[in-house]
């Protein structure tokens, strides 16, 4: 045991110490707060149904009323207990809180990849902390896009466990493999998974070519084999999440429209280009990789609120009052901010570091590791991809041929995948350095170089940032008319704040400039010492990776900090019902919808916090609901479609003293009921179009290929005395009971979604159909009878079923390798 101490020491130490620079960032966790991430707001909001049966009852249901009318819960929150990897996750979970438990993850997995390039302990922590403090991966963690960060934290040991795999560990890396994307696939992030699957596959595109090229193709494929049945293993263990996504991807707005002709610009299949591409990397935006306030940095206008800002100053001269409020007020009016891309809005720059920008380049100069042309190839197609709208030749070829690529919004994204690159490159490029490959006169000229091309780019800027950046958003002369309107045609003075604005920015983007230049000049002055023998190593190392922690971390603290964090117990309250919400939960009614009209009603999930309401949130809904909302509520909303979803209260607002009313709808046809009549359409858009105007309670609109299950000899209206009431209530398990003395159609207001509901009469099981494009119908036989709705997805149980063996798998896979590599090592 003492010999192990010994032989880890240095790992064990420098694990301890991303301990302990996770829990000094994230300070206030010591005291008990946590994050105030606006998507984890609305994340609990929309799983409050959820976790309010999961509380009861130990298990949450697998489908929801909260928001949308209904929808599957496999992309709010589901429990997979048969998946391993879900156990390993929330293993770290209980250990370390969030979100130290992320950053913590991007640190060990970072050190991991390096360790497995052997790069010496010392540079793999520097190489470690410079991606794990990339400002991407603290931004996301701050807007609560855990998923997303969980997923690009395990993009370093899965890249180390296919490099193992190919140095002929293979068992070790094609278990290994499966382990890591085991946990990628069940993070559950699979925009990120896919772009780390396109960065894969280039790399083993290039070592086939080399294996091919130095005869070494037996072991490539013996390798490519064990990693294969390693990626088997991962599906396998994620089977009943896969199979759910995939599932509900095919119905969710991501998939094909139902519509043909209603909208016109409606993409077939995917995502419109334009949603797609609504957050699109500009093309010199990516120069906030070396100066990250050189585009103003978030949206946002806490640097024009500073007093000493040209704003400010102006707005002081000009008004009179008080400049703080005026310019929030032309915030919210004309958009007046400090970012001046071209995206909607941003939460931050992706910031890869001075000094790790610098080192970049050194690597381009020296490294002769075929790895390098992975790493700038994929850089570079990467970098293409994410210019999305602003460089469409490559992202239209991607986006209209390349498998599932416009499944994705906010192409802008996988520049997360450059941010490990670029590190990667930047500490092999240090590593070459000190392993002696080249000679010091040799190592100084490239240093030079390098240094030269990003001090000089951080100079230039430094010296005349107006010269090459407009500091002006493309509707820059638009603000400056609306200005000059609300200065009563004053159009001198309206100059007068549209130039202070980008005096404002220009001094942003100088003073991010002369701040990276003076990093590059310390990470220079520490390499060129090493080189020219005039410091060791170790203090070398060490030095470098305080300065790459204190440049990341000073950068970092702009995006997230301890403004970030809020006591536990009110970010439990966040969502205070008003006297309108205590009156409607007060209904003791199980199953009503509610549309609240005082939030953006399809954008915003905190209805859901205390009603089951037709809006919410959610970035991948039911296609035919987006369709329903599209087309019945963006321009008017429909009372025939409010009632048929059984839409009992409406929420408002009054414009003039801003009191919250509650109104109640007298027409909502309620939980189910029976129709006189079926009227038949061919297709979605005769349905779309009948719906527009129709009497939800009289008939019904069925699409003409469900006229298999209707038996129109039997089926009257059943007179006064049918009748059909909701009995019991459970999200994924309705039960009703019907009178009729003669078959009938029965509708209920509740979301079709063949993918797993069934339904059964006295206990047998029956078909439905989907009726008013969105609800559920079936025809029922006379008589007094019972009706039960149960979600029971095959796709979930069976797909479990497979995790567990998976899982199994896996834990013997794992324990052979490190036994087989043990064993080696004892015999070596």
């Amino acid at each position: 045991m003492n010999t192990w101490f010994k032989r880890n020491g240095t790992h064990l130490a420098i694990i301890g110490f991303f301990v302990i620079i996770c829990f000094a960032y994230f300070g206030p966790v010591m005291q008990g707060k946590g994050l105030a991430q606006s998507d984890v707001l609305q994340a609990k909001a929309m799983q409050k149904e959820i976790m309010d049966y999961k509380a009861k009852e130990g298990k949450g249901p697998l489908w929801t009323n909260q928001m949308f009318g209904g929808m599957p819960a496999y992309q709010i929150w589901v429990q997979y207990p048969m998946n391993g990897a879900t156990h390993v996750i929330s293993l770290i979970k209980t250990v370390f809180p969030d979100p130290v438990d992320v950053v913590l993850l991007y640190l060990l997995g970072a050190y991991f990849l390096f360790s497995v390039l052997k790069v010496k302990p010392y540079l793999a922590a520097v190489g470690a902390i410079a991606f794990a403090f990339t400002s991407y991966n603290f931004i996301i963690i701050a807007a609560g896009h855990s998923n997303k960060a969980m997923a690009i934290a395990f993009f370093a040991p899965i890249i180390a466990s296919v490099i193992l795999s190919l140095r002929g560990k293979y068992w070790l890396g094609g278990s290994l493999f499966a382990l890591f994307m085991a946990l990628e696939i069940r993070s559950n992030h699979i925009q990120m998974t896919y772009y780390l699957f396109l960065a894969l596959l280039i790399f083993i595109g290039i070592e086939l070519y080399y294996a091919y090229k130095e005869g070494r193709l037996k072991p490539f494929g013996k390798s490519i084999g064990f990693l294969a049945m390693g990626g088997v293993l991962a599906l396998m263990v994620n089977a009943s999440t896969l199979w759910t996504t995939y599932e509900y991807g095919l119905e969710s707005n991501r998939g094909k429209s139902n519509l043909t002709s209603a909208n016109k610009a409606e993409e077939n299949s995917g995502l419109t280009k334009e949603y797609a591409y609504g957050w699109s990397q500009g093309v010199g935006e990516s120069l906030t990789f070396l100066i990250p306030d050189l585009y103003g940095g978030a949206s946002g206008i806490e640097a024009l609120a500073d007093p000493e800002s040209e704003t400010y100053k102006t707005l002081a001269a000009l008004t009179g009052g008080n400049p703080t409020q005026a310019i929030q007020q032309l915030a919210g009016q004309i958009g007046l901010q400090q970012y001046w891309g071209g995206k909607p809005f941003t939460s931050g720059p992706y910031y890869f570091g001075a000094i790790i920008c610098f080192l970049f380049v050194f690597g381009l100069l020296i490294v002769r590791s075929r790895l390098k042309w992975w790493i700038l190839g994929t850089s570079i197609l990467f970098m293409f991809l994410s210019f999305g709208s602003n460089f469409p030749l490559i992202s239209d070829i991607f986006f209209d041929y390349f498998p599932l690529y416009n499944k994705f919004r906010a192409v802008e994204s996988i520049i997360a995948v450059v941010s490990l690159l670029v590190p990667l490159l930047a500490i092999l490029a240090v590593k070459e350095a000190i392993e002696g490959a080249y000679e010091q006169k040799v190592l100084v000229k490239k240093l030079n170089i390098a240094a030269g091309i990003t001090g000089g780019l951080c100079l230039l800027v430094a010296i005349m940032p107006t010269a090459f950046f407009s500091f002006t958003t493309s509707n820059h002369g638009l603000m400056v008319d609306a200005l000059t309107q609300m200065l009563q045609n004053n159009r001198a003075e309206a100059m007068k704040i549209g130039n202070a604005l980008i005096a404002d920015r220009a001094g942003l983007a100088r003073a991010d400039a002369i701040r990276s230049l003076l990093f590059i000049a310390v990470g220079y002055g520490l390499i060129w010492a090493y080189i020219t023998k005039k410091m060791n190593l170790s203090v070398t190392l060490i030095l470098l990776g305080f300065a790459v922690l204190i440049d990341m971390w000073q950068v970092d603290r702009r995006y997230l900090n301890n403004n970030n964090f809020a006591n536990k117990v009110d970010l439990k309250n966040h969502f205070q019902p008003r006297d309108v919400d205590t009156f409607i939960i007060a209904d003791q009614d199980p199953d009503f919808r509610v549309l609240d009209l005082t939030i953006s009603t399809f954008q915003d999930a905190s209805a859901s916090q205390f009603h089951k309401t037709i809006g919410g949130y959610h970035a991948a809904k039911l296609k035919r609901y987006q369709e329903l909302i599209d087309n019945q509520f963006s321009k008017s909303i429909n009372q025939d479609v409010l009632d048929m979803l059984n839409t009992k209260y409406l929420i408002t607002q009054d414009p003039q003293n801003g009191s919250y009313k509650m109104q109640r709808n007298p027409t909502a046809a309620g939980h189910a009921w029976i129709v006189q009549s079926v009227q038949y359409v061919k297709d979605a858009d005769e349905e779309m179009k009948a719906i527009s105007s129709f009497d939800p309670k009289k008939e019904a609109i069925v699409d003409e290929r469900y006229k298999g299950l209707i038996d129109e000899k039997k089926i009257t209206s059943g007179g006064p005395n049918a009748m059909i009431k909701l009995e019991s209530y459970h999200p994924d398990h309705l039960v009703y009971s019907y009178s009729a003395p003669s078959d009938v159609i029965a509708v209920f207001s509740e979301i079709y979604y063949d993918k797993g509901w069934n339904m059964y009469v006295d206990k047998v099981k029956k078909p439905y159909f989907r009726a008013d494009y969105v609800l559920r119908a079936a025809q029922l036989e006379a008589g007094n009878h019972t009706v039960e709705f149960k979600f029971e997805p095959t796709s979930y149980y069976t797909g479990e079923k497979i995790s567990l063996a998976g899982s199994l798998l896996l834990v013997v896979a794992l324990g052979f390798a490190f036994y087989s590599e043990n064993k080696r090592k004892k015999t070596a």
